[in-house]
């Protein structure tokens, strides 16, 4: 299988393997009017298989929502078909908008104007819980 290389973009690399397509969803790149190449199954010397993802257009990444889908990924960034620079991501300490409280009597589920915001409360397990009523956030 022949990929070409992408002149700008950027290569998000190292997802865990099947992670590849919610992310291709979470980050609309269906929307994108540009080449969007979504790889499964590829060889991986670190993991044994990965997905990957190019884009073949410099846009606005939520880095915070990638993080959040998979904290191991790594971002690279191309300019002139060059790597300039590659960015390891880590969970964000807070997530504003990325995902919704499950809480029906959560303050977010009448008023519908508020910031639905998570705060990291346990890195280890990845666990983050509501600002507004501490409910635990299911991935």
């Amino acid at each position: 299988m022949n990929i070409d290389a992408i002149e700008n973009g950027y290569v998000i690399d190292h997802i865990t393997t099947g992670n590849a397509m919610k992310i291709y969803e979470v980050l609309e790149l269906n929307k994108l009017d540009c080449q969007v190449a979504l790889i499964t199954n590829a060889k991986s010397k670190k993991q044994g298989v990965k997905d990957l993802i190019k884009i073949a257009k410099l846009i606005d990444i939520d880095f915070d929502k990638l993080a959040f889908l998979d904290p191991d990924v790594t971002v690279n960034i191309v300019k002139n078909s060059k790597i300039v620079e590659k960015r390891n991501l880590a969970l964000p300490e807070k997530l504003v908008n990325v995902t919704r409280c499950k809480n029906p009597r959560c303050i977010t589920s009448t008023e519908r104007d508020l910031d639905q915001i998570f705060n990291l409360t346990n890195k280890e397990k990845q666990l983050y819980r509501c600002a507004y009523c501490e409910m635990s956030l299911e991935k």
